[in-house]
């Protein structure tokens, strides 16, 4: 199964092109090279590419991605080879250097013992949970919708960002991998681009009612503390398809949509390839 999206023959996005001067070298990347951004871009098909030395999937079309997770070192090495009949067939190198970003720290105190310390029953469901979704993850389609243009799942308040941490009586906590959006329960949420959907399941420990839908090469969307799920495993679905519904099941303080991006299992931010959120107009609102 693989996302359904067809790539154009070319696409290199000259507003978001990354070293644009590689393009006379069959080379074409676009995104941002910051921590948690998804870099994609595009090689002759019959390509080679490797990121620090490490194999990158380059498709049949000649279209590839990769990503840099939040505490990405800020130098990485990119190689390609072109092949023999597009040009000379020798490495080419481009060392990517990555703007560094601040997140968001926030210190609590006074927080019990026991509070810190989870029934060991609950653990063993949550590592059971975590099991299902890195095989969601780890799925690397055909899939095409990868190289097309993301949409926000749904509009609202930012309540949460990628990256933002607490430290819980001096030990740092688990960062915050995702974006969080407000709204009522019950609001509709939308699929941001074309997918197979690879896991539905209604009732994780941590992230309740929990959605993953794969986009290709590697590249897929989580959406977590959802009230209903309205697509099922292997089902494939279109940009701004509604898929669930958002609420506040598992570990949750309030109903919100959590929406994450990944590169197989390097977390990414949604945040850095869709444009910034549109702020309701007053005709919206009143409606």
């Amino acid at each position: 199964m693989s996302a359904t999206a067809t790539a154009p023959t070319s696409h290199c996005p000259t507003h978001q092109a990354i070293y644009p001067q590689l393009q006379t070298q069959g080379l074409c990347l676009w995104g941002q090279l910051t921590p948690g951004a998804l870099v994609r871009g595009q090689l002759p098909a019959g390509s080679k590419l490797w990121l620090d030395e490490q194999a990158v999937k380059v498709n049949g079309q000649g279209y590839f991605a990769f990503g840099f997770d939040r505490d990405a070192k800020l130098e990485h090495s990119l190689s390609w080879q072109l092949p023999p009949q597009v040009g000379t067939d020798s490495r080419q190198q481009q060392v990517l250097q990555l703007t560094p970003r601040q997140y968001k720290i926030q210190q609590v105190t006074g927080i019990a013992k026991k509070i810190m310390q989870p029934d060991p029953k609950d653990v063993a469901r949550a590592t059971l949970d975590s099991q299902q979704v890195n095989r969601a993850r780890a799925i690397d389609s055909d899939g095409m919708a990868f190289v097309s243009e993301f949409m926000w799942p749904l509009q609202g308040r930012i309540s949460g960002v990628y990256g933002s941490q607490r430290v819980y009586n001096g030990e740092p906590g688990r960062p915050h991998f995702g974006v969080d959006i407000a709204a009522p329960r019950g609001t509709k949420a939308m699929a941001p681009a074309d997918g197979v959907v690879t896991l539905a399941v209604p009732d994780m420990f941590y992230s309740g009612g929990t959605l993953i839908v794969d986009h290709g090469n590697g590249v897929n969307s989580t959406f977590l503390h959802l009230d209903k799920l309205l697509v099922n495993v292997g089902q494939s679905i279109k940009q701004g398809e509604v898929i669930a519904l958002v609420g506040s099941t598992g570990r949750s303080t309030g109903p919100h949509l959590d929406w994450r991006l990944n590169w197989f299992n390097t977390r990414l931010d949604p945040a850095t390839i869709v444009p910034a959120m549109t702020k309701p107009t007053a005709k919206s609102k009143a409606k």
